[in-house]
């Protein structure tokens, strides 16, 4: 699963912003919804999966937290993307500030 795919659950999403502000158990996380325990765990996977967390094992907890090289990567490609933009915009501004031929100035 692409991290965008991952991200467009608004639960998998919520985790996410859950695990911006640190690391958590798997448990602490499933405290937090009203899902089940089995349900949160496969949002967890996901996640992994898209690379977006990382997962480490302290006794018996599975700790969770963002993964920077993941969420660097999907920043990079949001940075691709606004980068596009600002040209565009000024194009089409100069397009509509020119007047148009059938008008007096």
């Amino acid at each position: 699963m692409d991290a965008f795919t991952a991200l467009a659950d608004p639960t998998r999403r919520r985790i996410i912003e859950m695990l911006a502000e640190g690391e958590l158990s798997a448990g602490e996380i499933g405290e937090r919804f009203t899902l089940s325990a089995p349900a949160i765990s496969q949002h967890l996977k996901a996640l992994r999966e898209a690379g977006l967390v990382r997962v480490t094992v302290a006794g018996q907890r599975r700790i969770y937290a963002l993964d920077p090289d993941g969420i660097d990567g999907f920043e990079q490609w949001v940075r691709r993307v606004r980068a596009f933009w600002p040209d565009r915009l000024a194009a089409l501004e100069a397009a509509l500030r020119k007047p148009d031929p059938g008008e007096e100035a």
